[in-house]
Protein backbone atom coordinates (compact mmCIF):
# COMPACT_ATOMS: atom_id res chain seq x y z
CA UNK A 1 0.00 0.00 0.00
CA UNK A 2 3.04 2.21 0.58
CA UNK A 3 4.26 1.76 -2.13
CA UNK A 4 1.28 2.92 -4.13
CA UNK A 5 1.01 5.48 -2.56
CA UNK A 6 4.52 6.58 -3.39
CA UNK A 7 3.96 6.03 -6.93
CA UNK A 8 0.61 8.06 -7.21
CA UNK A 9 2.72 11.13 -5.39
CA UNK A 10 5.31 10.23 -7.54
CA UNK A 11 3.22 10.75 -10.53
CA UNK A 12 1.50 13.73 -9.76
CA UNK A 13 4.39 15.66 -8.81
CA UNK A 14 5.53 14.62 -12.61
CA UNK A 15 2.26 15.36 -14.20
CA UNK A 16 2.37 18.78 -12.48
CA UNK A 17 6.29 19.23 -13.20
CA UNK A 18 5.70 18.01 -16.85
CA UNK A 19 2.84 20.39 -17.91
CA UNK A 20 4.29 23.45 -16.06
CA UNK A 21 7.08 22.61 -18.36
CA UNK A 22 4.86 22.86 -21.22
CA UNK A 23 3.55 26.39 -20.56
CA UNK A 24 7.12 26.97 -20.13
CA UNK A 25 7.73 25.76 -23.76
CA UNK A 26 5.12 27.66 -25.35
CA UNK A 27 5.85 30.96 -23.77
CA UNK A 28 9.75 30.35 -24.78
CA UNK A 29 8.38 29.72 -28.26
CA UNK A 30 5.57 32.22 -29.07
CA UNK A 31 6.63 34.92 -26.59
CA UNK A 32 9.77 37.31 -27.21
CA UNK A 33 11.83 38.78 -24.63
CA UNK A 34 10.12 42.51 -25.15
CA UNK A 35 6.70 40.63 -23.86
CA UNK A 36 5.25 40.54 -27.18
CA UNK A 37 3.24 37.55 -28.10
CA UNK A 38 2.81 35.59 -31.45
CA UNK A 39 -0.90 34.60 -31.40
CA UNK A 40 -0.50 32.99 -34.97
CA UNK A 41 2.24 30.80 -33.57
CA UNK A 42 0.02 30.11 -29.97
CA UNK A 43 -2.81 29.23 -32.77
CA UNK A 44 -0.45 26.63 -34.49
CA UNK A 45 0.06 25.09 -31.05
CA UNK A 46 -3.56 24.80 -30.14
CA UNK A 47 -3.02 21.22 -29.26
CA UNK A 48 -0.28 21.74 -26.64
CA UNK A 49 -1.97 24.77 -25.39
CA UNK A 50 -5.64 22.72 -24.75
CA UNK A 51 -3.17 20.34 -23.16
CA UNK A 52 -2.09 22.57 -20.96
CA UNK A 53 -5.38 23.75 -20.04
CA UNK A 54 -6.62 20.61 -19.84
CA UNK A 55 -4.30 20.18 -16.91
CA UNK A 56 -5.29 23.25 -15.29
CA UNK A 57 -9.28 21.89 -15.57
CA UNK A 58 -8.60 18.77 -13.62
CA UNK A 59 -6.16 20.29 -11.36
CA UNK A 60 -7.24 21.54 -7.57
CA UNK A 61 -4.46 23.56 -5.95
CA UNK A 62 -5.12 22.83 -1.97
CA UNK A 63 -3.57 23.77 1.39
CA UNK A 64 -1.02 21.39 0.77
CA UNK A 65 0.68 23.41 -2.07
CA UNK A 66 2.86 26.26 -0.50
CA UNK A 67 1.71 29.94 -1.22
CA UNK A 68 4.47 30.20 -3.41
CA UNK A 69 3.62 27.10 -5.88
CA UNK A 70 -0.81 28.10 -5.46
CA UNK A 71 0.47 32.00 -6.57
CA UNK A 72 2.61 30.66 -9.48
CA UNK A 73 -0.69 27.61 -10.57
CA UNK A 74 -2.97 30.66 -10.75
CA UNK A 75 -0.97 33.41 -12.64
CA UNK A 76 0.32 30.89 -14.97
CA UNK A 77 -3.75 29.79 -15.49
CA UNK A 78 -4.82 33.50 -16.28
CA UNK A 79 -2.35 33.99 -18.57
CA UNK A 80 -2.88 30.80 -20.15
CA UNK A 81 -6.98 31.05 -20.20
CA UNK A 82 -6.55 35.04 -21.32
CA UNK A 83 -4.33 33.68 -24.38
CA UNK A 84 -6.99 31.25 -25.39
CA UNK A 85 -9.70 33.49 -25.36
CA UNK A 86 -7.88 35.89 -27.38
CA UNK A 87 -7.38 33.16 -30.05
CA UNK A 88 -11.00 32.27 -29.69
CA UNK A 89 -11.71 35.41 -31.00
CA UNK A 90 -8.41 35.87 -32.92
CA UNK A 91 -7.77 38.22 -35.00
CA UNK A 92 -9.22 41.21 -33.09
CA UNK A 93 -7.67 44.39 -32.58
CA UNK A 94 -8.12 44.31 -28.52
CA UNK A 95 -9.19 42.64 -25.66
CA UNK A 96 -12.28 44.79 -25.24
CA UNK A 97 -13.83 43.55 -28.44
CA UNK A 98 -14.89 40.46 -26.65
CA UNK A 99 -18.28 40.43 -25.51
CA UNK A 100 -20.87 37.23 -24.11
CA UNK A 101 -24.26 37.69 -23.04
CA UNK A 102 -23.24 41.72 -22.23
CA UNK A 103 -20.36 40.65 -20.39
CA UNK A 104 -16.97 41.68 -21.33
CA UNK A 105 -13.67 39.32 -21.24
CA UNK A 106 -12.86 40.37 -17.42
CA UNK A 107 -16.58 38.69 -16.39
CA UNK A 108 -17.06 35.38 -18.78
CA UNK A 109 -16.86 32.01 -16.83
CA UNK A 110 -14.74 29.76 -18.53
CA UNK A 111 -11.58 29.56 -16.94
CA UNK A 112 -12.00 25.95 -15.04
CA UNK A 113 -9.86 24.64 -12.83
CA UNK A 114 -10.26 21.57 -10.98
CA UNK A 115 -14.32 21.43 -10.29
CA UNK A 116 -15.19 25.10 -10.84
CA UNK A 117 -15.38 27.42 -13.71
CA UNK A 118 -14.09 30.97 -13.16
CA UNK A 119 -14.12 34.31 -14.53
CA UNK A 120 -10.44 36.11 -14.80
CA UNK A 121 -11.69 38.29 -12.22
CA UNK A 122 -12.15 35.85 -10.06
CA UNK A 123 -8.72 34.48 -10.45
CA UNK A 124 -7.33 38.12 -10.35
CA UNK A 125 -9.58 39.68 -7.49
CA UNK A 126 -11.10 37.26 -5.36
CA UNK A 127 -7.93 34.37 -5.50
CA UNK A 128 -4.53 36.28 -6.25
CA UNK A 129 -5.08 39.60 -4.96
CA UNK A 130 -7.96 38.54 -2.01
CA UNK A 131 -5.69 35.75 -0.78
CA UNK A 132 -1.84 36.71 -0.94
CA UNK A 133 -2.14 40.75 -1.09
CA UNK A 134 0.94 40.84 -3.13
CA UNK A 135 1.08 44.18 -4.98
CA UNK A 136 3.53 42.44 -7.71
CA UNK A 137 0.72 40.15 -8.31
CA UNK A 138 -0.18 43.52 -11.16
CA UNK A 139 2.98 42.76 -12.97
CA UNK A 140 2.65 39.01 -13.33
CA UNK A 141 -0.96 38.66 -14.45
CA UNK A 142 -0.93 39.64 -18.28
CA UNK A 143 -4.58 41.25 -20.15
CA UNK A 144 -3.25 41.15 -23.59
CA UNK A 145 -2.81 44.80 -24.27
CA UNK A 146 0.47 46.93 -25.09
CA UNK A 147 -0.15 49.07 -21.75
CA UNK A 148 0.22 45.70 -19.31
CA UNK A 149 3.25 44.76 -17.79
CA UNK A 150 5.12 42.45 -19.94
CA UNK A 151 4.36 38.74 -19.93
CA UNK A 152 7.27 36.79 -19.26
CA UNK A 153 8.17 34.25 -22.21
CA UNK A 154 8.88 31.76 -18.84
CA UNK A 155 6.64 30.13 -16.57
CA UNK A 156 5.85 30.77 -13.43
CA UNK A 157 7.26 28.25 -10.81
CA UNK A 158 7.09 27.53 -6.93
CA UNK A 159 10.90 28.55 -7.16
CA UNK A 160 11.57 31.04 -8.91
CA UNK A 161 8.15 33.19 -8.68
CA UNK A 162 9.20 35.56 -5.94
CA UNK A 163 12.38 36.94 -8.08
CA UNK A 164 10.52 36.66 -10.93
CA UNK A 165 7.34 38.93 -9.91
CA UNK A 166 10.67 41.44 -8.65
CA UNK A 167 12.20 41.37 -11.92
CA UNK A 168 8.66 42.00 -13.44
CA UNK A 169 8.23 45.09 -11.21
CA UNK A 170 11.33 46.36 -11.87
CA UNK A 171 11.41 45.82 -15.74
CA UNK A 172 7.93 47.67 -15.73
CA UNK A 173 8.47 50.66 -13.63
CA UNK A 174 11.50 51.47 -15.13
CA UNK A 175 10.15 51.20 -18.69
CA UNK A 176 9.85 54.74 -20.58
CA UNK A 177 6.46 52.91 -22.51
CA UNK A 178 4.54 52.85 -19.39
CA UNK A 179 5.77 54.80 -16.67
CA UNK A 180 7.91 58.24 -17.22
CA UNK A 181 10.31 58.98 -14.05
CA UNK A 182 11.76 62.23 -12.98
CA UNK A 183 12.90 63.46 -9.63
CA UNK A 184 9.94 65.53 -9.54
CA UNK A 185 7.20 64.35 -11.71
CA UNK A 186 5.90 61.15 -12.68
CA UNK A 187 3.51 59.60 -15.10
CA UNK A 188 2.44 56.28 -14.17
CA UNK A 189 0.67 53.78 -15.48
CA UNK A 190 -2.87 53.35 -14.87
CA UNK A 191 -2.25 49.92 -13.21
CA UNK A 192 -0.90 52.10 -10.42
CA UNK A 193 -4.52 54.27 -10.28
CA UNK A 194 -6.42 51.91 -10.44
CA UNK A 195 -4.93 49.69 -8.21
CA UNK A 196 -3.71 52.05 -5.74
CA UNK A 197 -4.68 50.42 -2.35
CA UNK A 198 -2.67 47.27 -3.52
CA UNK A 199 0.56 49.69 -3.76
CA UNK A 200 0.25 51.20 -0.82
CA UNK A 201 -0.75 48.66 2.22
CA UNK A 202 2.21 49.38 3.92
CA UNK A 203 3.49 52.78 2.47
CA UNK A 204 2.97 55.23 0.00
CA UNK A 205 2.69 55.24 -3.92
CA UNK A 206 6.07 56.99 -3.96
CA UNK A 207 7.80 55.11 -1.61
CA UNK A 208 6.23 51.77 -3.34
CA UNK A 209 8.11 52.67 -6.55
CA UNK A 210 11.54 53.92 -5.30
CA UNK A 211 11.85 50.45 -4.39
CA UNK A 212 12.36 48.90 -8.14
CA UNK A 213 12.39 52.94 -9.90
CA UNK A 214 16.30 53.80 -10.77
CA UNK A 215 15.73 57.38 -10.32
CA UNK A 216 14.88 57.76 -6.72
CA UNK A 217 11.81 60.28 -6.76
CA UNK A 218 11.31 63.17 -4.17
CA UNK A 219 8.50 62.78 -1.95
CA UNK A 220 6.79 65.98 -3.30
CA UNK A 221 6.81 64.74 -6.45
CA UNK A 222 3.74 65.28 -9.10
CA UNK A 223 2.21 61.81 -10.17
CA UNK A 224 -0.10 62.27 -13.29
CA UNK A 225 -1.15 58.89 -15.14
CA UNK A 226 -0.90 57.78 -18.77
CA UNK A 227 -3.40 57.27 -21.33
CA UNK A 228 -3.77 53.11 -21.03
CA UNK A 229 -3.21 51.18 -24.38
CA UNK A 230 -5.87 48.27 -25.12
CA UNK A 231 -4.77 47.27 -28.73
CA UNK A 232 -3.64 43.83 -28.66
CA UNK A 233 0.01 43.09 -27.51
CA UNK A 234 0.56 40.93 -30.71
CA UNK A 235 4.34 41.04 -32.28
CA UNK A 236 4.93 43.19 -35.26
Amino acid sequence: MKQIILLFILFISFTSFSQSTLWNQLLQKHVDQKGWVNYDGFKNDNIKLNQYLSYLANTQPDDHWSDSKQKAFWINAYNAYTIKLILKHYPLKSILEIKKDDKNAWEIPFVKIGSKTYTLNDVEHKILRKKYKDPRIHVGVNCASISCPQLPNIAFTEKNIDSLLTTQMNSFINDSNRNNISLNKVELSQIFNWFKDDFTQQTDLITFINQYSNITINNGATIDYKEYNWNLNNQK
